[in-house]
Parts: C-alpha cells; sequence; structure tokens
C-alpha cells in the first residue's frame, strides 16, 4: 500500500511590515534558511531546489492560498526562489477574487503580515539539540496567514493603488447579489 507522505505547513513572519505594490503585487521572504521556527525546524539552503525544479519542468506554479485553505486561492506566486537569504516569492493578489479583495484590504490596514509555507517533507535530519533540519522538501504552496511559524518570514514589500472608478464599489455589489442569490 502506497503511503502519501502528510501535507507540512510553516507559518513565517518577518520585522518589516507587509506592503503592497504595482497594483496588487507582493513580495517577501516565505522561508529564512538558518532559523529555528517555533515548531523546532530548521530550513537548510538547496532544501527547495528540487522541488522548484520538477514545479518549473512541469510548466507548473506553488500556488498562492489564503491560509492554506486549498479551496481559497487568492493569486498567482509570479517568481519563487531560493537565494542566500531563503525562499523569495513575488507575486500579485487577485482583487476578483472575495478573498483576495479582503487580503488587499487588511494589507492596507495593517492587519495581515504573515506569510506560510505549505510543503511535503523529502529528507530531514535531527540535531543533537533536537531540531529538525528540512533538507529536501516538496513545496506546495505559500499562503498569506495571521499567525507565521516563522517570525521573521513575511512579506516585505506590497502595495495596492487605489481606483479612481467605482470598480470596487460595483464588484463588492456583485459579491454581495451573488451570496443572496446562492441563499435563495
Amino acid at each position: 500500500m502506497f503511503h502519501q507522505p502528510e501535507l507540512e505547513t510553516k507559518f513565517a513572519r518577518s520585522d518589516t511590515p507587509l506592503s503592497l505594490s504595482d497594483d496588487t503585487r507582493i513580495q517577501g521572504y516565505a522561508s529564512r534558511f538558518g532559523e529555528v521556527d517555533q515548531g523546532g525546524d530548521l530550513v537548510m539552503p538547496g532544501a527547495y531546489q528540487s522541488s522548484l525544479q520538477k514545479l518549473s519542468e512541469g510548466g507548473r506554479k506553488v500556488k498562492m492560498l489564503w491560509q492554506h485553505d486549498p479551496a481559497q486561492p487568492i493569486g498567482v506566486w509570479d517568481e519563487v526562489r531560493e537565494d542566500e537569504t531563503g525562499l523569495w516569492v513575488s507575486g500579485r493578489l487577485l482583487r476578483e477574487t472575495q478573498r483576495g479583495a479582503e487580503a488587499i484590504a487588511l494589507i492596507q490596514a495593517g492587519a495581515l503580515d504573515g506569510l506560510s509555507i505549505g510543503y511535503r517533507t523529502r529528507r530531514s535530519t535531527k540535531t543533537k539539540e533536537g531540531q529538525r533540519q528540512l533538507l529536501q522538501v516538496d513545496l506546495w504552496e505559500v499562503s498569506l496567514v495571521t499567525f507565521p511559524m516563522l517570525p521573521s518570514a513575511r512579506v516585505t514589500d506590497a502595495q495596492v493603488k487605489s481606483r479612481d472608478d467605482n470598480s470596487d464599489q460595483l464588484a463588492h455589489a456583485l459579491r454581495q447579489a451573488s451570496r443572496a442569490l446562492a441563499e435563495m
């Protein structure tokens, strides 16, 4: 019988406040190397390389989710890469999704600033201090979250431009009408 490893998540926060740029663009570190998270895990450099390569070769991307809920994608990660610091992500929140619009509002208000990774561990070791070193993981998604596991992993740049027209009000009215119809 084939056993599928359980999906794990890591919540991360950075010391830099979350902000939006270029309409709905966000970027920052979803994971940082060499820092022990609140669960006692330490992601090692190179842990994401194999997964990112497989995704690229398959023409797939890491998903952007709301609070790790696979039923609630809220945007698109345009770039996900490892550098000397950790796992850097850059993407766009989609205003056209209900949760995407909510995420934009929460970021603008300063109420949301966490990033978190969803992954499966492929290879790990234990240190003599009892920490788990993650050597290779399959990265599935990076979520915007309220409470990150790694205090230093957070969106570092995000900006949302105001719309000059009434399209936000129209979108809100359409969402309300859609909900009302669904309840009938």
